[in-house]
């Protein structure tokens, strides 16, 4: 079949357009044929664009060339189409579709070009495989709902954040992608320089120093949608390359930083989602979030809290319990209300959830009538023992108890994620709720067993809480930081600081991390110089974009809300990349692959 050009034609409407206010009005669409459907002669396209779907009759009667030419076309092919609205019939008017009570009848068809017949109906609700998906993404993308959708809601929340952060006098600035390695958090993508043979550039996991400096520079206020990369094994809620609302402010402090964050929170589910958030959001201290939740990013839409045990087992005769609470470590429970719920099989494959975590177990005991214990472990409890257990935890009958002994780490990792999994399976979770907690007061330091030695649990750059910066030097296990988490729903979606703004306070946190004088110097001496030059106090936060777009479209993976996204190897199935390059190349950045 001979194809067609445009020949001067301008689309006139997108399929979104059309209503009943343009009956009788000529107008051109332009874009693919979903579906034909021929019903006694007179043929039926469903034509798609990136609006929607509109039905386009090509009717003998009315316009007999065109007919005859609509015979010939195939799913996907492109196409143009001149022709007049109508009104439906009643009969026919689809209510699930919004241009379901018109129709356009067809003067004039250009066929644009052909389609091979693709590797998967596109009209089709159930999606394909995830490996035909992504090698064929843009095939994905014309689909109806699904990724396709998610990026326009995409679209919409980025621009809601310009919108808001211009109005709020944040500038944005870009920073440089090529910048220098420092291997202080995840791992650096490198990229080598082919005029400094040798050396090489670190692609950003974060814009952090260079929004420092804007601050030093006297912007105050910095904002950027910004592309960062981590060389890190991946998840469902992690990417390769991944997207973050980076922020940054001068001259504040926690406050601020709070409350601008959730009026832009407040206005994006107003306008996506038509919800109304609840401000400001409540904040919750590092340790009191792992005492009562196990984990710094708790879910709050439900209770089920973890209730401390070890005061009352220090001393019981139950070798477990008392063993973890001799060597530091802390017996915890966790309170699942109708526990009959839960299988025994369910229960006894919770050793095998217990060790994803580093746990060895998850003991139970279901609680019947006059308080008496069916588990495993009663035995070896005293009744006064379990009589306090059963009054800590508020347990009733038919309530199922369960325990983790551990150090503090593994009880919290496992009755934590217990927690979260349960509630999901057992319908735990208010179904449209949307719960905010701002999580404070971390830790400056983690102690890494392998390197002897702390690390920063955020990043150095971050500002310790006044009253502790003598503890910098005394006890740095114990001094806490003015870094804080935005959590949703159980997932981190932000995270900042207030920053080292003073070089005196830089180099003790240096020191308190064994960052020598030189090291600091070889990795850091931009920064350090810059804060020796009027740099204000400053702050900021980065906003997991990808995340918080699929948290708001219900998506499972991140995978659903990025155009082309990689695969849990960090490859691209449909570019083939990460890909071998020529030995000539290889010659110009002075590399030579060494084989393993």
């Amino acid at each position: 079949m001979k194809l067609d050009f445009l020949n001067g034609w301008t689309r006139t409407h997108l399929s979104t357009d059309l209503g009943k206010d343009l009956v009788d009005r000529e107008v051109i669409l332009m874009g693919w044929a979903l579906r034909r459907r021929d019903h006694g002669g007179v043929i039926f396209v469903d034509l798609r664009d990136r609006g929607g779907l509109a039905q386009v009759v090509f009717n003998p009667e009315f316009a007999p060339e065109t007919h005859r030419k609509a015979h010939h076309l195939r799913p996907e092919w492109v196409v143009a189409v001149r022709g007049v609205v109508r009104l439906r019939p009643e009969e026919s008017i689809n209510p699930d579709l919004p241009t379901g009570a018109i129709e356009v009848f067809a003067k004039e068809l250009r066929t644009l070009n052909s389609s091979e017949p693709p590797p998967f109906p596109l009209d089709d609700e159930t999606p394909p495989t995830d490996a035909v998906r992504y090698r064929y993404r843009y095939l994905d993308l014309r689909r109806e709902g699904g990724a396709r959708k998610c990026l326009l809601i995409r679209h919409l929340v980025a621009a809601i954040v310009r919108d808001f952060l211009n109005k709020e006098h944040f500038i944005d600035v870009e920073t440089p992608f090529l910048t220098v390695s420092t291997p202080e958090g995840a791992r650096d993508y490198l990229v080598p320089s082919r005029v400094n043979p040798g050396q090489f550039y670190a692609l950003p996991q974060s814009p952090q120093i260079f929004k420092q400096l804007l601050m030093v520079a006297g912007f105050e206020r910095y904002y950027q949608i910004v592309r960062c990369f981590r060389d890190e094994d991946l998840r469902a809620d992690r990417q390769p390359e991944f997207t973050q609302v980076d922020m940054e402010m001068s001259f504040i402090e926690e406050d601020t930083i709070f409350d601008i964050i959730e009026r832009l929170m407040a206005r994006i589910f107003s306008e996506v989602l038509e919800v109304n958030l609840r401000i400001p959001f409540p904040t919750l201290p590092y340790d009191e979030a792992l005492r009562r939740f196990g984990l710094d990013k708790p879910d709050m839409r439900f209770g089920m809290e973890l209730t401390d045990l070890s005061d009352i087992v220090k001393e019981t005769q139950f070798g477990v319990f008392r063993a973890a609470v001799e060597s530091g470590g802390i017996v915890k429970a966790l309170k699942v209300t109708d526990g009959e719920r839960l299988s025994r099989k369910e229960l006894d494959d919770l050793r095998d959830f217990a060790a994803i975590y580093g746990g060895k177990g998850v003991a139970y005991a279901r609680i019947k009538d006059g308080g008496e214990w069916q588990s495993p472990i009663a035995k070896f409890l005293s009744d006064d023992e379990r009589e306090k257990i059963v009054a800590q935890v508020d347990a009733k009958p038919g309530d199922l108890v369960l325990f983790a002994a551990d150090s503090v780490q593994v009880v919290n990792d496992v009755l934590g994620n217990l927690r979260n999994s349960l509630a999901q399976r057992l319908g735990e979770i208010p179904h449209g709720e949307n719960r905010f907690v701002w999580i404070t007061e971390f830790p400056m330091f983690e102690y890494n067993e392998d390197e002897g030695r702390f690390q920063s649990m955020h990043h150095p750059f971050t500002a310790p809480r006044q009253e502790d910066l003598s503890l910098l030097e005394s006890d740095p296990a114990k001094a806490r930081s003015r870094a804080y988490d935005l959590v949703l729903n159980g997932s981190e979606i932000g995270g900042g600081s207030i920053r080292i703004h003073r070089s005196d306070v830089q180099k003790k946190v240096f020191s308190a991390l064994k960052i020598g004088p030189e090291e600091a110097e070889e990795k850091f001496g931009f920064l350090l110089e810059a804060l020796r030059y009027g740099a204000p106090p400053h702050g900021g936060i980065a906003l997991g974009f990808d995340r918080l777009v699929a948290i708001i479209t219900g998506s499972e993976s991140l995978r659903d809300v990025i155009a082309f996204p990689k695969t849990q190897r960090a490859t691209c199935p449909l570019t083939g990349a990460p890909a071998s390059v020529t030995p000539d190349q290889l010659r110009e950045l002075s590399l030579k692959i060494v084989k393993k």
